[in-house]
């Protein structure tokens, strides 16, 4: 009786249960496609350390290891751990209100709490400096009260603490009500039942298992925040990005800007390996339980807990969109022009639109490559294309325009170096998408095409492409919302007169003509909307108990 080993003698090895096929000419051809892209995603940030290191290392030295330098580096830490600490806090809260507790209506807020993920950080930094700053509309309202003067907590470490805490929690609460509803309810029960109390089986039981959830979520926090340009310019806060978009402009030698950079690049990669340190010290929880856990009631507090929730929401999404209304209706009334805002929303699509389209066909070689072939080179291809996703996005247009000046000038400040930075910063969300589809798709079904007589080309077209469809739609969905919102590198890289929502909304805000980014900024508001809830909110709270 010929044995399991002896049966596939003489033939390709194929393995359906880790997603590898042959190693057919067509997947020598995937893999060269997979590399070349991460070659060119990663050429940029090369580049960038080479224009650091012309200065030399006693120049490099003199700016990286400079006493301004340092003061940045507190002044940007310190705000990514203020962000982070509060944030936090406010997500885990809201999460464990909207899947642990009998708070009415909880679906609603669960997606209310997750809606500030629409607005822009610019944006939210323009609407809350004008409802809370001074001469602001609070402060017009507690004149009446006598009140003629609140703290200036609007500007500086406190405003951005603040725009940055209430617009980037979403982050962290999504993920924490995922990893709350997965819990199994047993370890609560089993602590309750030795006389442990609420808060201290929260500490001791729930929250430990939650930590696995919290982690990815505290990172996209504390790369949003270091990435940060739109709000901190806002609200004016130096830090990293400010001083290396000053020293960009303001410099004829723009090796301090790039040398500024590379600080920030670290940075960014330290953020990363800690937290896949911490992953990788952190016991899985046990999920799949058989029974959700029981709805705690709220009793005398349902009132400040409903207070609490619809506070927030009130200070985050609505009092934004209602300032935004009230400017564009005095902008329509003070001539503003539709026509402006109509042709930066045009401008955008049309950059959008390419993005979102040549980043999901990039990422089909590369997700192939990982899924079908679960080899180290594979791996590493992968990981490489996520550099562009790690990197804020003034790194990435500052690595282009030395880039562009010193190898192919005649592409400094055009459409397609500015696809391209597009392309390289949001790449990973199109991957991420691509492989997450073709890892839910058993090979069985290409290799039976391929059986039938299918060329590999013709098994993709008909078989595999229909099939992951719906998951390239979602990636290029995300990589089309981020685009639309994307600030420093489109200031830096656009053609001169190219004007995109993004770059109307902050010059408008700098110049402090707040009804010109009035109808730009709900534009992209409106444009945001529909992505961001189909694609993260309504799949994240879909299980959520109503």
């Amino acid at each position: 009786m010929p044995t399991a080993a002896s049966a596939t003698q003489g033939r390709p090895r194929t393995s359906v249960a880790r997603g590898r096929v042959s190693r057919s000419p067509s997947l020598v051809f995937v893999a060269i496609l997979a590399v070349l892209t991460a070659a060119a995603v990663n050429l940029p940030l090369v580049y960038l350390f080479l224009r650091a290191a012309q200065q030399g290392v006693s120049g490099y030295a003199s700016v990286v290891f400079s006493t301004s330098t340092a003061r940045l580096t507190v002044r940007t830490l310190g705000l990514v751990f203020g962000v982070v600490a509060t944030a936090t806090p406010l997500a885990v809260t809201l999460a464990w209100v909207v899947t642990r507790t009998d708070l009415p209506g909880r679906r609603f807020w669960a997606a209310t709490a997750a809606l500030p993920l629409v607005f822009p950080s610019y944006v939210a930094a323009l609407t809350f400096v004008a409802s809370f700053g001074p001469r602001g509309y609070l402060q017009r309202l507690l004149e009446d009260f006598g009140i003629e003067r609140l703290p200036d907590f609007a500007y500086g470490f406190s405003g951005a603490l603040l725009v940055l805490t209430l617009y980037t929690y979403p982050y962290i609460f999504l993920l924490t009500v995922a990893g709350l509803r997965s819990l199994d309810a047993t370890t609560e029960e089993a602590s309750r039942s030795l006389g442990c109390g609420r808060w201290r089986t929260f500490f001791s039981a729930v929250l430990p298992q939650l930590l696995p959830a919290m982690a990815p979520g505290a990172l996209l926090v504390t790369l949003y925040t270091l990435a940060d340009f739109g709000a901190v310019s806002i609200v004016r806060y130096n830090t990293f990005t400010m001083a290396i978009y000053n020293a960009y402009q303001a410099l004829f030698d723009r090796s301090i800007a790039a040398s500024l950079a590379t600080v920030l690049v670290v940075l960014t990669a330290s953020f990363i390996v800690l937290e896949i340190w911490f992953l990788s010290h952190l016991r899985p929880a046990r999920l799949g339980a058989s029974r959700p856990a029981r709805a705690i009631p709220l009793g005398k507090w349902r009132g400040p807990v409903m207070a609490g929730v619809a506070g927030l929401s009130l200070i985050n999404v609505w009092v934004p969109v209602a300032v935004l209304l009230s400017w564009s209706v005095r902008g329509l009334g003070r001539g503003s022009s539709v026509a402006e805002a109509g042709w930066s929303a045009l401008n955008s699509l049309g950059v959008a639109l390419p993005t979102a389209v040549l980043a999901v066909a990039l990422s089909l070689p590369i997700a192939v490559w990982a899924v079908r072939v679960a080899s180290i080179p594979a791996r590493v291809t992968q990981a490489l294309s996520f550099a562009g996703y790690a990197l804020p996005g003034l790194v990435v247009g500052l690595a282009l325009v030395f880039v562009t000046l010193r190898l192919i000038p005649v592409l400094y400040q055009s459409l397609t170096i500015l696809t391209a930075a597009y392309v390289i910063r949001f790449l990973p969300e199109a991957i991420s998408a691509s492989r997450s589809s073709l890892a839910t798709l058993a090979p069985t079904f290409e290799e039976a095409a391929k059986a039938l007589g299918g060329s590999p080309w013709r098994v993709f077209r008909t078989v595999t492409l229909p099939l992951i469809k719906p998951g390239l739609l979602a990636g290029s969905g995300l990589v089309f919302l981020t685009t639309m919102k994307e600030l420093p590198a489109t200031l830096i890289l656009r053609p001169t007169g190219f004007d995109t929502l993004a770059t109307v909304i902050w010059s408008a805000a700098s110049e402090g003509i707040y009804s010109r980014a009035a109808l730009p900024a709900i534009c992209l508001l409106a444009v945001s909307f529909f992505p961001v809830y189909l694609l993260i909110i309504r799949p994240s709270l879909r299980e959520s108990p109503s």
